[in-house]
Formats: structure tokens, sequence, C-alpha cells
């Protein structure tokens, strides 16, 4: 604009004016004013920004190359060889096997450097090129998916961080500050191979596979170190999303990402372009599928062996006389997540020939029926609930003993029916149903010179799932039968009572304190004058409650104790205010009230066989933590006692000895070795035992079905062959020799008179026995005077015996009538009155456990 002087003038003053100065300098002054202000706001952040930071950093945890070691690892059962693998423990979040870094491919390694974390071996823990990289194409794409943590930061998270929820963006800023501190921190403390191998072992692979080895093992059925470069890329592409790219469920995702691994690799300098190419011209994903197609039809729930192996671990580990006094969830985990090596006791061998003659159904009866267990939820169309099991489908077909069926297909039909009887419209069921063949079985097997138990069958049929119905363990108790009379009766009186296997006891009318007759399985007639000795092979239920009447039933409840009866009822008083208790005279016969355990009625008979040496059986010997240190020994804690005199551990074999030669137990007799047993037979043939012993092995087994429906008459000894095929194979699978029970220096022989037990002179019946030479007969035989037990059962009278047969009788519900049933063999030799099958007078629930008299007489009595 062209100015004239005036207006120059005018318009310098203008400028130069007061005013206007005025207002230049008020905005000079704003504008300083924002500028400070900036500046404050900037100082006002960063200082802010750093104490944020030193709060956060504050609040981090105090990591060392400890805390960032992987938890969580599977356990390893071994046999008794102490190599063999018979099975693995795991449970959510513990299914890892750790490998050291030399013993993971470098492949491996490189794979996931290269898809994961570039510059790991180049930075100090945290990658600043890597995230610029990550700012950048987020402000540019908007994606912020891009992540920068290094390979230490993610060790970090996965171990340290990996139980915080971070709901907001506050809570992921404070973790991802954290980390990277922690990550610097680190680095410091670690050498990179360090950080490598803990990483390696630490990442979840998918499939429930932790760390590298247990991934290879589940997608390549291969040792880790056996990896191909091809497997390797499969592996790394996992680890960014386990799920999605899944290789099994997702192979076309692993695919595209495996690609991105191995182009990762070459352009990274790790591979060729040669074994670039090889690796994804591979059809490793036809592999993978073969692979968990067979895991899968492999996969089986443990057996019950281990079942009672993790069970006994479980107890030993919170037991503090035993184990470390862990509370239940310590122990747990410890079990199945602490990485531990099982050294158990199982006999591979044994436990073979045990499961095939358990599960051979042509040595059980030809009219196999199948147990039906049965659980439904119903939810009616308003929503409530209702719940149902086996006792209503009883009820509802009013069945006497139990669900037992013919066929699976009657038992699914009564299902439907049952289902039809209570159904409404709108109704939705969840039910389960649980079929097993009847009768069923079980076996435990343990070596007497160690109490080591080499193998157990706890039932009959497919095992469906893990911790099922064990009937050899503690999950189910049965009445013993006759198999108590040696525990109970001839033990005590043998080994405190001074009595001797040549003692007569009298076969007669006899009763119990209450007045209920006792009666001998054979019927109603009576053999007079019998030996202890014949008294035990011929099982007769007479002359053991006389014996246990004389010897006190109290003295009998005490070394049943010893043998490590753990079930036994002192006394218990219910609700109703009935007392039960298990000491009273038919504690002879077996009539008790919750019945035994299979594997505590093995470790009593091999106290026996140990020369009178209880050992608590135990399924494991040592347990050795993750890192090679014994957790548990227990060799060391096992708890061993005395319970009898060798010489009267020997005395009972030798009277045993007949059981199988000539008297109950002849279908057992062994075919190359020399053993001892016991028969036992509860009422109705309910429960059939046998427990018996080689200079080796004990052994018992148990058959019957699971509701107590009694066996027919017929089929009282097919469990005596089973017993002998179970000992047979195992004397000829472990190259026994014949072998006889050694008689201790303890004992001596002598002659004595059949008529008197006294020692025989010319002319006397006699016979040559076995004595404890503290007890053998010095007193020559005069005149043939016999020696006899009283024949009134007022002998005993003790104010609790009487209250205890009362009482028991009031408890016995579906197995009224539970005693032994005893038959001699059909080989002819035994007296030919024992062809008579009969009862003894005992009775007890064989589930329940109740124990009574039975006052049915002769044809009911059991052995």
């Amino acid at each position: 604009m062209n100015y004239g002087r005036k207006k120059a003038a005018k318009k310098r003053k203008d400028i130069t004016s007061k005013s206007k100065l005025k207002k230049k300098r008020l905005g000079v002054r704003i504008f300083k004013g924002v500028l400070l202000t900036l500046l404050l706001l900037v100082v006002a952040g960063c200082v802010g920004g750093g104490i944020f930071i030193k709060k956060v950093i504050n609040d981090a945890p105090d990591v060392t190359p400890e805390d960032v070691k992987p938890t969580g690892y599977t356990s390893v059962i071994y046999a008794s060889d102490n190599k063999t693998e018979t099975e693995r423990l795991t449970s959510a979040g513990s299914n890892r096997v750790y490998k050291t870094i030399d013993e993971i491919p470098k492949d491996l390694q490189h794979a996931f450097v290269a898809i994961e974390d570039e510059r790991f071996y180049e930075h100090n823990g945290i990658d600043p090129k890597g995230i610029i990289r990550a700012g950048i194409i987020g402000i540019t794409t908007g994606d912020f998916s891009q992540g920068a943590s290094t390979l230490t930061q993610q060790l970090i998270k996965n171990n340290i961080f990996d139980f915080m929820s971070e709901d907001t963006f506050f809570d992921r800023l404070e973790r991802k500050i954290q980390e990277q501190y922690l990550a610097l921190k680190l680095e410091k403390q670690m050498s990179k191979s360090e950080i490598m191998e803990n990483y390696l072992n630490t990442i979840n692979l998918g499939q429930n596979t932790l760390g590298v080895q247990a991934a290879s093992q589940r997608y390549f059925n291969k040792d880790v170190s056996q990896l191909t470069l091809s497997e390797c890329a499969v592996i790394a592409a996992i680890t960014q999303s386990p799920s999605y790219y899944n290789p099994i469920t997702h192979p076309d995702n692993n695919a595209k990402r495996r690609e991105q691994v191995l182009d990762n690799m070459l352009d990274q300098g790790y591979i060729s372009q040669e074994a670039h190419d090889e690796a994804l011209a591979d059809d490793v994903y036809s592999r993978i599928q073969n692979v968990n197609t067979n895991i899968t039809q492999s996969t089986t729930p443990q057996s019950y062996f281990v079942d009672a192996l993790t069970e006994q671990i479980l107890n030993d580990l919170e037991d503090p006389d035993i184990g470390l006094g862990y509370s239940e969830t310590q122990a747990y985990n410890t079990l199945y997540k602490g990485g531990l090596s099982i050294y158990s006791t199982q006999d591979l061998e044994i436990q073979g020939i045990c499961d095939q003659i358990v599960n051979d159904d042509s040595n059980y009866p030809s009219n196999i029926e199948y147990g039906l267990s049965y659980a439904l939820t119903v939810t009616r169309a308003d929503g409530t609930q209702e719940n149902y099991s086996s006792g209503h489908i009883k009820q509802f077909r009013n069945m006497k003993y139990g669900l037992t069926f013919d066929s699976e297909e009657e038992a699914y039909q009564v299902i439907e029916e049952f289902k039809a009887s209570i159904a409404q419209e709108g109704d939705t069921y969840d039910e389960v149903i649980d079929l097993s063949p009847q009768p069923q079985a079980s076996v435990t097997v343990i070596d007497q010179a160690t109490g080591q138990i080499k193998a157990m069958v706890g039932g009959r049929g497919t095992k469906s799932s893990s911790m099922s119905l064990n009937r050899a363990y503690t999950g189910s108790t049965r009445q013993p039968g006759s198999c108590f009379k040696i525990l109970s009766t001839y033990a005590p009186a043998l080994d405190s009572a001074g009595e001797t296997l040549a003692t007569i006891i009298k076969d007669e009318p006899y009763e119990y304190a209450d007045g209920t007759p006792v009666s001998n399985w054979w019927g109603d007639y009576y053999r007079g004058d019998m030996t202890m000795r014949e008294a035990i092979e011929q099982s007769a239920n007479i002359c053991a409650v006389k014996t246990l009447t004389e010897i006190t039933p109290q003295l009998g409840f005490t070394y049943c104790q010893n043998f490590g009866l753990s079930t036994l009822v002192e006394s218990r008083t219910t609700d109703e205010g009935q007392v039960f208790t298990d000491i009273h005279q038919s504690l002879a016969l077996g009539g008790i009230t919750d019945g035994v355990y299979n594997y505590e009625m093995c470790a009593a008979y091999a106290a026996i066989a140990n020369g009178g040496v209880y050992q608590e059986p135990i399924m494991y010997t040592k347990i050795l933590d993750h890192d090679g240190n014994v957790l548990l020994d227990r060799t060391q804690t096992q708890e061993k006692r005395t319970v009898l005199k060798e010489s009267t551990a020997y005395l009972l074999t030798s009277a045993m000895e007949g059981v199988l030669t000539e008297g109950t137990g002849t279908p057992a007799r062994l075919s190359n070795m020399a053993a001892a047993g016991k028969t036992g037979t509860t009422s109705n043939n309910v429960d059939l035992w046998f427990a018996g012993y080689t200079p080796y092995y004990t052994c018992t087994i148990w058959t019957g079905y699971d509701d107590n429906t009694p066996l027919a008459d017929q089929e009282w000894n097919y469990h005596l062959r089973m017993w002998k095929k179970i000992m047979d194979q195992i004397n000829t699978t472990k190259g026994l020799s014949y072998t006889d029970f050694e008689t201790p220096d303890s004992v001596v022989e002598r002659t004595v008179c059949t008529s008197t037990g006294k020692l025989a002179v010319s002319g006397c019946p006699s016979v040559t026995e076995y004595f404890d030479k503290d007890t053998a007969p010095t007193e020559s035989c005069s005149g043939h005077r016999t020696t006899r037990r009283s024949t009134s059962s007022n002998s005993e009278s003790s104010d609790s015996s009487d209250q205890s047969e009362d009482s028991q009788s009031s408890e016995s519900s579906d197995s009224s009538n539970s005693s032994d049933s005893e038959s001699s063999s059909d080989s002819g030799n035994s007296s030919s009155s024992d062809s008579t099958q009969g009862s003894d007078n005992t009775s007890s629930d064989s589930n329940s456990g109740g124990a009574q008299s039975d006052d049915s007489g002769g044809d009911s009595a059991s052995e």
C-alpha cells in the first residue's frame, strides 16, 4: 500500500502508541504463559510419569532365575524293574517333561527366534526396534496386534504374570512396564542359553502340552531331539495362538504360519534355500494325523494298580509320620504337577498273568450276567431337577438283590421302561450307565519277603475310567468267611494259648452264647473228635467257634488287628442306639461288621508266609522329586512287626498245606510248588475267597456278585482253579522250581496218640505231628483218656459277646445269612461226607457288613 508522508507518520504513531504497545506486550505475555504452561505440563507429566513408572517398578515382583523356571511337570511311574514306564500322571497345567538346552535341536531354537524374536541374541531383554516398528504399524494401520515382546518378556509373562488378569488399559500398561523392567534385570542374571532353555520348557503348545518335549511326543510321538526341520517349524508355529494354530484341529492355519517360520529362518540365515524347500515340501500334517489317531485309540484309563498306587502316595504325602505332612491340595499338586519319578513295586509279568486270568470269561460260570450302576438327572420343563439312582430302578422292578441282568440289552430295556414311568412332557435327561460283567473278581499278589504288592486286579471286564471301583483295594470290603479262622482263632490259639495242631476238639452240637446253634458246612451230623489240623483242613465251623470261645474273642480280635486288618469294629454306636462290635464268637467264622479289603487279607496271610513277620503292604519303593532328590523312601518307613512266633507261622503253614492236599481247597493244589492256603465262602455262596501262598508269593482272590446275589451251589470252586492258574503261571514265568517251606529250628516232630493228643505208646492209634518245642507234649498216653473241649457254650459268657451277637443280628440286610460254605474237592482226597454242600454259622451282609449267627440250621450253614 502506498502511504504518503502524513500517512506514514500516522502509521508510525499508531504503532508506537501506548495502547498498541500494551496490546503487543499482552500478546507476548500470553504466548510466554502458554509456553510456560506447556513446559510445566511436560515437566509435570515427566515427573508424574516418572513417579508412575517408579511406583509400577516398585510394585513389580522380585524376580530371580529360579522364579522363571517352569513349574508343573508330568510325574512318571516305573515298574519294579526301575526302567519300564507304566503310566504318566498329569493334570491341567502339568503335562511337561523338562529338557535341557543341549537336548533341544538348534533348528527348533532358531525357529522360535525367527518367528518370535529375531534380535534375541542381540538385545538386552527389550527390543527398541521392535517396539518402534510395532508402534508405527499400529498408528498407520490401526492394527495394534503386532507385538514387540521378546522371548525374555514372554518367559516372564508365562511364569510370573500368568495368573494376572488385564481388564483395563492401565492393567495392560502396568504389566508391560513391569515385564520390560524385569526382562532387563533378568538378562543381567541369565545367559541367552538359560533363557532359551526355560522358555522352550514353559510355552503352551496346545493339546494340554507344555514345553517342546511334551509337544513333540503329542504331535510326532518322538523325543524332541529327533525332530526334523519341518517338524520344528510346525511346533514353533503353534505358540502365537495354540488353539488357532493347532496342527491337529487347524492344519491349514498352522501350515501358513509354518511357511512364515521357514521363510524367516531363511531370511535370517539359519537355514539354506535347499533345506527351506525340502521342509516346505514335507507332508508333515498327514503324519501328525496318523500319530493322533494312534494316540487317541491307545488312550486308556489308569490300571487298578495305578489307581491304588496314587491313593497310597497321596495318603503318604499327607501323613507326617511317613511323608511330609502335606495338605490335601499340596499332596495332589506334588503328585500330578511335581514331575516325580515313582518307582513302583508292580511286576509287569505277574500283573499280565493276573489280568489275563481274571478277564478270561472261560474261567467263570457259563451264565455271564451284567450288573448295572445307574444315575439319572431329569430336568423338567419348568427347570426343576430330579435325581434317580440304581436303587430307584431296583424298587421299580422289585428286584431282591440288585440290578443284575442276563444281557446288556435287557438292562437297557429296563432303563427305558423306568424312564417312561417317570417321563413328563418337555423332559431332558442326563444319565450315567455302567454295565459290568458278573460275577466279579479281585486279586492281589504280594512278595511276602518284602511286603511289596506285585500285582492287583480290582475287577473283571473293561475298565472304563480312572479311579473307578477297585474291589482289591479300599474301594470295596467283602465278608471273609472261613479265611478268618486262621487269623482270628487258630493263630492266637497256637501262638499264645498253649494249643497244638494235635489238640483234640470235639465236633458236636454247640450253641453260641445267645442260644443260636452253630452249624458245620457239611450238614447236620458231627464228626466227633478232630485234631486242630483236621479242623483246619476240613474247615469245621463248630471246632473253630469252640476254640475262639476258649481263648476269648478279645484275644482273637487283637490278633486280627495285629495282622493289619483296618476295617475291624471294636465298638460302634449308631444314631439309633444300636451297638456293633466284632469282639464276639462269630469272629471265628469271619462274621464281622464291615468286611475286609482284599489287599489287607493278602498282607495278613503274607505275614504267616513270612515267618510271622507282618510287613505293611506297599506299592512303591521310592519317589524322586523333579530334581532327582529322594522325596519318599517307603522301604525306610514301611511298618514291620512280629505278629506270630516263627514256629506258629510254620505250624499254620503245615496245616494249610493240608487244605490243598486233603481238605476244602484241593482244586487249588499247584502243579509243581509247595503251597498253603485257606478257603472262605459266605452264606449262600455270596462271597468266595481263597488266600494262599508259596515260598515266594502270597495271593488272595475274591469273587462274587457286586450286589450280593448268591452263586449257584455247583459254582463254588471256580475261584480255586483261577488261583491255581495264576500261581502255576507265576512259577513257570519266573522260572521257580519246586521248593518246600523251610522248617524252623523252633519246631519239632512228635508222634502222638490220635485219641488223647499225648505222646503215643505201643498200641496207640498215632500220627506224627509238628509242634513248637515249648508246647510239644511230654506226657505219654495211658489208657486212651480223651481230652475234649467242653460242649457247653456257656464257657464264653461275657456280656460283651452276648450284646455283640444280639446287635449284630439286627444289622444284616441283603444277605441275611453270610458265613462260609466249603465243599471238598472231587479229587477223592477228602472223606465222602465232605461232598455235602452246606453253610456255616456266621451270617453277614457282604456289602454293609452286618454279622450275626445263622439260626437256620445245617443246610444253610457255610464254611
